[in-house]
């Protein structure tokens, strides 16, 4: 199943011009290879990820969080608010920090969380996960030498449809569930509101 441009544009008015061309592109040359050939599960993914990407305008985790972001968001790794304003601001130390020694990651002092960090239309993240990409048939290159790529055209959505069809979500599109499709991507229900409105609008323009 082929998408436009156009399509894209109608559906969700507020999407990156300056990212829609590639991302309709790469869609379109590889999005059967992964199964997402049905008009539901386009529509599935498509709400997915500009929710994820903020309609194709992010590419790469911000980890730029102040203080009160980090004791908010990571409560388990900054337990008080002296030792959050040494990280405050800091993306590189921040990241290095809260994703160390998990996902594959080396320890804080090994730069893997930032090296690592989420990437993609659908965040890549950690170094176990970069692997599994990177050792599939579908990426080109060395992707662990150049996390960067995932950041950029065609490896930033490539590596979404390689995330959607590793876990399963094709199955979970099929039984029209953007709960559980959602819990599947996120990890949680943040955001299925406004998932939800996506998908709709996609509905709307594909006819779904």
């Amino acid at each position: 199943m082929q998408i436009t441009e156009q399509q894209l544009r109608r559906a969700v008015p507020s999407v990156s011009s300056t990212n829609l061309p590639s991302f309709v592109k790469t869609f379109n040359e590889y999005a059967e290879k992964f199964g997402i050939n049905t008009p539901l599960r386009v529509v599935h993914f498509l709400a997915q990820v500009f929710h994820e990407s903020d309609n194709l305008r992010r590419r790469e985790e911000n980890l730029n969080y102040s203080a009160d972001g980090l004791l908010k968001v990571f409560p388990k790794y900054f337990k008080s608010r002296t030792e959050a304003l040494a990280y405050a601001h800091k993306p590189q130390a921040i990241a290095n920090r809260v994703y160390a020694s998990r996902m594959g990651n080396g320890n804080e002092a090994s730069g893997d969380g930032w090296r690592f960090k989420g990437r993609g239309y659908i965040g890549t993240t950690g170094r176990a996960n970069y692997q599994a990409y990177a050792k599939s048939e579908f990426c080109k290159g060395d992707l662990m030498a150049h996390p960067e790529w995932l950041a950029q055209a065609p490896g930033d959505l490539k590596s979404a449809l390689f995330f959607w069809y590793k876990n399963g979500l094709n199955a979970l599109a099929d039984k029209d569930d953007v709960n559980a499709v959602t819990k599947r991507v996120n990890g949680g229900y943040n955001g299925l509101a406004n998932r939800g409105y996506l998908l709709r609008r996609f509905r709307k323009e594909f006819g779904v």
